[in-house]
């Protein structure tokens, strides 16, 4: 879950407004300085604001650094096996063009050295993907499986239309 805890005074270009997620509360909860929410989007955050902060419609809002690894590779294939291994541990991660980003964790970076691609510390915010079938974090095996197939079967579908035959 990332954190807020910083409000933006500067004004920032409109194109970038335009494309941030929004936070929508109602005034009792904009005068907490802690508080669980979910951005408009869906995504769970912490709102850590100072005491005494009381948010005003159009505020601009910042997540907070963390202590995070940045991993990098010298080819696509390490930093794909680095992902592969990650998400077989069903840890969160941020994706990057040419990184991958996920909480500080030693044994995990460990792993990551013994695979070969190269590990940074860095204090950054950290936005990891969120489930590709937008709900929680789920497994076949329980009582959802026939709603999780259905799912991920209408996902397949929606991609997988083409006019050639699989062998």
């Amino acid at each position: 879950m990332r954190t807020i805890d910083k409000r933006f005074t500067a004004k920032l270009a409109p194109v970038l407004v335009k494309c941030a997620p929004t936070l929508t509360l109602p005034f009792d909860a904009r005068c907490k300085s802690r508080l669980a929410a979910m951005l408009d989007n869906g995504e769970e955050v912490a709102l850590v604001m100072p005491r005494g902060t009381v948010l005003a419609d159009g505020d601009m809002l910042v997540a907070a650094a963390e202590d995070v690894l940045i991993v990098r590779a010298p080819n696509v294939r390490l930093l794909a096996r680095a992902a592969y291994h990650l998400g077989n541990r069903h840890t969160p991660v941020e994706v990057g063009g040419d990184y991958l980003k996920l909480e500080a964790d030693a044994m995990l970076e460990d792993m990551l050295k013994r695979l070969g691609v190269l590990v940074a510390h860095e204090s950054q915010p950290f936005q990891p993907e969120t489930d590709a079938y937008g709900g929680g974090h789920k497994h076949g095996h329980d009582e959802t499986f026939s709603e999780d197939y259905a799912l991920a079967q209408k996902v397949f579908d929606d991609d997988h239309h083409h006019d050639h035959a699989h062998r």
